[in-house]
Parts: C-alpha cells; structure tokens; sequence
C-alpha cells in the first residue's frame, strides 16, 4: 500500500510540476482509455514548446494508473474525473474555464510513430507505384493500340485518382481551415490539364508529385526509426530490492530515487543509477555507439537502455525514468525535428501567400494572352497553344514543391545520421551553424582530457591530518557530480573513509563549495578560495602542485590541506586538434585550471591559445572577445561551469551523456560517445548538408526560375514543364538522402 502511495504521488508530482512551469496553461485532461490528451490554456502559448514538454512527461505515464487513479489534490492541484477522462488543474475562480481554449495533443508513443511514418510513406509509395502503372498502361494504349479513347482515358483516370488521393486529402484539410498550399496548386493544375484534354500530362504530375510526397516520408520515417530504437532500449520494468531483502517486480515508471534494484546478466539497465554492490561489464551502444564494453563496479554509475553484460548487480536508482540519459537524447531528437533552420524560415514564406500570388500571376496572363494577344482562351491550334494551355504550364513551373522540400529533408537525414553515430543536433539551425565556425573554444578537464582524475596524493598542513582533509573533502564533494569531486568520492571510498554529516551546502561557481560539517563550516576547492585573511600570507609560501596534477584544497578551524590529483589527455585529442588546424580552425583552450598545468597539456596537444585560471564570467568574456573580433565561437564543454559560456557562444557542443544536465540543456550540439572525435563528424555532416541544402535550392530555385521565364513567353510545353517541376522535385528528396550514406571520417591517434 505504501508503494501504490509513493507511485501515486510520483506521477501526479510530475503533472503538477508540469503545469505549475506552464504560466499559460490551466488544467489537463487525459483519458488513457481513448489515447487522448487535452490542454487548456489562457492567453498566448508557445505550442511547439508545450508540446515537447507534455510529451516528456506522458510519456512516463502509466495509462493503467490513470485509469485507476484515486480522487484529490496533488501539490495544488485540483483532480476530477469526467465521462472516464482525469482532469487537474489549477485552483481558479469559477468564471475562469469558460475562458480557457482546450487544445488536443496526439499521445505520444515513439513506437507508434514509427509504425505510422513507415505506413504512411509505404501507401504514398504503393499510390505512386499504381499511378505510374496506370499511367504507363495509358500511355501504351493511345499510342499502340487501337483502343476507344474512353480506354487511354479510363487509365489516366485511375492515375489521377490515386496519384492525387493523399494531396485531396491535405488540400481539403487546410482549404477548410482557409489556407492554400502545394497540394491545392498540383490538384489545380491536373484539373486544368484534363479540361483541355491533356490527360496524360495531368497524370504525369500527378505520378511524379506523389512519388516526391512518398520519398519526403520516407526520410521522415528514417529519422522516427532512430528515435523508436532508442525508446526499444529501455525496459518497462524492474526488480526493486526491498528493505528485508525480498525482490519485487515493478513498473519503471513507478521507480523512485534511492530505490535499490537488481539487474541480472544480459538485461537491460532500467534507469540511471549507481552501483552498489557487485561488478559487471555494460554494454552502452545503445547510448554512445561505442560498442567496448565499460567495467562497472562499486560506484560507477550505470545508464538506462544500457546492457549488463555478465555479473549480478545491485544499483541505487539516481534518476526517475523521465530525467533519465536515454530520456535527454529522445527529447532532444524531438526537439530537433521541431526546431527549424535559418534558412529553412526561407521557404516558410511559400505557404498560402505565394500560392495565391501564383494563382494570381496565373490568372493575369491567361488575361494578357487572350484579350492583349489574341490567343484562342481554350482551343489550341496546329502552331499555337491555347491561353488555358499556357496558363496551366505557368502553374506548373511556378510551384515551389521542390523548394519546400529542399531544406527539411535534408536537415532530417542530418538528424537521422547523427542520431546513428551519437550525435545529437538539436534541431537545424545547429546543422547550418556548425560548419561556419571558425574558432573551437575547450574546456581541459573532460573535453581535452579524460576527466577521469585519479587522486595521486593527500597532504595535510602540518602532516598527520591526511584522513580528516580528505573526509571533509569528501563530505562535501559527495553533492557534486563535477569529475573532481567524483575522483574523490571514488578514492574516499577505497579508502573505507565515508562521508561525514553535513548540515550546510553551498556552492560556489567556479571556486569550490562551502559547508557546515561536525567540523564547523569547510571551505573545499581551488586555491584562489582559500587566498583570503591571514591564510592567504601562509598559502603563498606552499608551493603550487607539481606540472601536470591538479589541487583541491580543505579549509576549516582545525584541518587545513590539499588533495591532488592526476588527469589523462583524452584520446583522439591530438588527432582532432591537427584536422582542425588543417582545416584552417583556431583552437582555444579555455579552463580554470592553474596556468603551468593547462600548459602542459596545451604543449603535448599542440594548442596555442591558452586561457587559464578563468572562472565562468571570464569564460564568457573570452568567448564575447573572439566574438567581437568577428570569430564564430563553437565552445565544447561538459561541467555546470561551462554553462554560461556554452550560452553565448555560437554553436554549443557538450560532452557526452555523461555531461552535466545545466551542460547539456545549453547544448546545441551532444556529443553522447564522450570522444572528441565526435566534433570532426559532426562538422563532416554539418559541411555535407550545407553542400546539400545549396544544391537543392540551386536546383529548385533554378528550374522555377528558368522555366516560369520560358513558359511566360510560351516556349515550354505543359508536358516539359511537369517533367521540370516534379523531377526537381524528386531530384531533391534523392539528393537529401544521400547524407544518410555519408561515411564518418577517420582519425588516426598521433
């Protein structure tokens, strides 16, 4: 019973989070029964962004709870139930409902996505494939077969019906929500082409119109492929650990933190946690795409989706299954396919404006050839076509399909690809923006090194203390996740040293924390935190840690030391920083570690520009600096620190899943494998769709151009400029897809 209590109140604080960081919107209503979800809103509201945050949070949603779910109040939230629906909402006067504006959201499922993506672009390719038979049974019948007219006729008829079917269907949807689009234009055109008995032009289009509509959701349904893999991953349930030490089976959804659960060999990790008790091996590809096995033992940390390779493991669950590693990378897939390029916002403009433009040119000229020139309005002669006849080529060659499709296409097979390989672009405009940068900002620890430290020795001042420092040491760093203070949890925990009572906690950004321990308060973290009062004459005289180490140092009444500890450079670093240089790219190492240590490694990797001893506002000063000189900045980083700097700078690229969370939410860029080499693929594609994107709108732009000017003075015929229009088209979606086929570059460790 207190579970079902626990889970109850999990889910409903999720809905009540939920809606108390919506300012615009009011209650709920979700009935799982009929895969419905509705909001009520009250003012202006970002939709694309309501829409990515309900869906993180459904999507830990258990239907079989909410039907089921008991009556009340959940942190400030009202809950009723009506006609077999749970609605909550907020405390509100009784006038207010009548104002809310009720918006309906699809539930989502990942896996129903993909299901429906990859039926949807079969039936557009099976409607192409029946109008390109048909229509090629009709070409066949009026030129080689003495068949009745009715005969061609009645073949083109089955290639315009089912050729135009899915673009009726859209056309009648916007047409009664007032807008015109593409589809009206097509529908148009192959309508004026029957009325003058250009059958088989009409159905041409409407082939080659279909076929482009069929390859634009096949890249679609590659990208939600990606994304209902990754979702595949997690397993729905999990055994929990009980205090007596029995072992139950529950929902993942209905896990809580500081839940202990046990995984068994060969299955999957169920949410992110620690391990407690055992070791193994993980295989986390699912997660990064590196396929070598990781050891987990004692204290590691473990990642949803990720597999358990051989041993029996215990793990304290760190995280709720919505905040979880494999939870960032879906969110941030569906967010990427949401957020639009620059250039993108370009064809955006050829919406219901441009068409009735079109339309209207259209309308002009059939005026202008017919009553100005004295062309026939609807029968054609020997020599001359009619003004209809001219006037439906125009139409033809003035719609932009090829141009709307030109960009998105080939920003979602960027996506897709780099979903594959572990790297996650959030949306276009970081695709676009990557292979214009110029300057690369590093953090140090983490990025250019492993940021796995290990701790090499613990002084105490005067010696004897050694144990104390690093108690308090990590009585305090036990509350961060910066990969310092993991290294010296890790070895405090070797050492059968645990963490003493803390009653105080503070951090302070860039510097180290402070806090209230049995001890009285303690200061942890560099040594310009120390560098006050008295202690500051003292600390002047203690050396600076040896080259190539880093110092922590502890600070209360009684105890005074330093810890210090060892970093590796990071594998691949100096591959990448030599293609980089190659490539005409400046490198800037950025870090607030102390100068002769970040020279060193500067030295080994070959970096020239070295900023040290920099706290996070030096580090957005340096960036807004390289800024200001005309540079665009991509910085790379992966702790709390490197947030603010990540924030101003041009593209942002954070490391790894492993990456702290304020890291990854400025991130534009995620390099989920933790390996610098990343960065080079990802300018690779990012370098590859740009090509792309300016091929396409050459090819676009180019035949709407050319051919609106040849069909203007009536030396283009209908037939030619279907072929034009629809096979730019086409020659587009082809052209989009080759990125997915992009081979990732190869470095070589020098």
């Amino acid at each position: 019973m207190e579970t079902d209590k626990a889970t109850e109140t999990s889910w409903t604080d999720a809905l009540a989070d939920f809606l108390a960081g919506q300012s615009g919107v009011e209650a709920i209503r979700l009935n799982a029964g009929d895969r419905r979800v509705e909001v009520a809103t009250l003012g202006p509201v970002d939709l694309e962004a309501l829409k990515t945050q309900l869906d993180e949070v459904l999507r830990s949603l258990d239907e079989r709870l909410l039907a089921s779910a008991p009556l009340g109040h959940a942190e400030g939230l009202q809950m009723t139930r009506q006609e077999g629906a749970l609605l909550l909402q907020k405390p509100t006067c009784p006038t207010a409902p009548r104002f809310w504006k009720w918006r309906d959201f699809e539930w989502p499922e990942p896996e129903e996505m993909e299901r429906q993506s990859d039926e949807e672009w079969r039936a557009l390719a099976m409607q192409a494939v029946i109008c390109g038979v048909a229509l090629v049974a009709g070409w066949v019948t009026e030129r080689f077969f003495q068949a009745p007219i009715w005969a061609a006729h009645g073949f083109f008829g089955i290639a315009l019906v089912s050729g135009g079917w899915d673009a009726a269907k859209d056309a009648w949807e916007n047409l009664r929500e007032r807008r015109l689009d593409v589809h009206f234009l097509m529908l148009a055109v192959a309508a004026g082409a029957v009325a003058i008995g250009a059958w088989e032009e009409g159905a041409l289009l409407l082939f080659l119109f279909s076929t482009s509509g069929a390859l634009e959701h096949y890249v679609l349904h590659r990208t939600h492929r990606e994304i209902s893999a990754l979702t595949k991953a997690a397993p729905k349930r999990a055994r929990v650990v009980l205090p007596d030490g029995s072992v139950e089976d529950r929902a993942v959804v209905h896990l809580k933190i500081g839940d202990v659960i046990q995984v068994r060999p060969a299955e999957l990790f169920p949410v992110d946690g620690t391990v407690i008790s055992g070791e193994s091996a993980a295989d986390e590809s699912t997660l990064t795409g590196e396929a070598v096995p990781v050891d987990k033992g004692k204290g590691a940390q473990v990642f949803s989706g990720t597999l358990n390779l051989w041993g029996l493991v215990q793990a304290r669950v760190d995280k709720l299954a919505t905040q979880s590693a494999l939870a960032r990378i879906i969110l941030m897939i569906q967010t990427a396919q949401q957020m639009r390029a620059p250039s993108q916002r370009f064809t955006d403009r050829f919406g219901t404006t441009y068409t009735l433009i079109t339309l209207g040119l259209v309308l002009v000229m059939f005026l202008i050839w017919w009553l100005a020139l004295g062309i026939m309005p609807f029968a054609s002669t020997e020599g001359t076509k009619s003004a209809f006849y001219r006037a439906m080529t125009l139409l033809v060659v003035m719609s932009p399909c090829a141009l709307v499709l030109s960009i998105p296409s080939a920003i979602l097979a960027a996506i897709a690809w780099g979903a594959r390989r572990g790297i996650l672009f959030r949306g276009g405009a970081a695709i676009e923006k990557l292979a214009e940068v110029d300057t690369v900002a590093m953090d140090k620890t983490g990025t250019l090194t492993e940021g796995n430290l290990r701790v090499a020795l613990v002084e105490s001042f005067p010696p004897g203390r050694e144990t104390e420092v690093l108690r308090l040491a990590v009585t305090l760093d036990a509350h961060s996740n910066h990969p310092i203070a993991r290294a010296i949890t890790q070895h405090a925990k070797g050492q059968g040293i645990e963490p003493g009572e803390l009653s105080e906690y503070q951090s302070i950004p860039g510097q180290g924390v402070r806090g209230r321990t049995v001890n009285g308060v303690t200061y942890v973290g560099r040594r310009e935190l120390m560098d006050q009062g008295d202690f500051a004459r003292w600390l002047a005289e203690v050396p600076d840690a040896p080259l190539g180490f880093s110092e922590v140092w502890v600070l209360n009444a009684g105890t005074m030391g330093r810890v210090l500890l060892k970093d590796e450079i990071r594998r691949g670093s100096r591959a990448v920083l030599k293609a980089l240089a190659a490539d005409h790219v400046r490198t800037v190492m950025l870090t607030g570690d102390r100068r002769a240590a970040a020279s060193q490694v500067a030295q080994e990797l070959g970096v020239t520009d070295v900023r040290a001893g920099l706290h996070p506002e030096d580090k957005v000063a340096a960036i807004q600096e390289l800024t200001q000189q005309g540079h665009k900045v991509a910085m790379i980083g992966d702790g709390v620190n490197d947030a603010p700097s990540l924030a101003v700078a041009y593209v942002s690229m954070a490391m790894g899943a492993r990456g702290s969370d304020a890291a990854l939410e400025q991130a534009d860029v995620v390099l989920m494998q933790d390996k610098i080499e990343k960065l080079l693929s990802a300018r690779l594609i990012s370098s590859r769709a740009r090509a792309i994107i300016r091929q396409n709108l050459a090819i676009s732009l180019g035949s709407v151009m050319v051919m609106a000017v040849a069909a203007l003075f009536g030396i283009v015929p209908l037939t030619l400029g279907v072929l034009t229009h629809e096979g730019s088209t086409v020659v587009v979606c082809l052209n989009s897809l080759r990125l997915l086929f992009v081979k990732e570059p190869e470095t070589t460790e020098l």
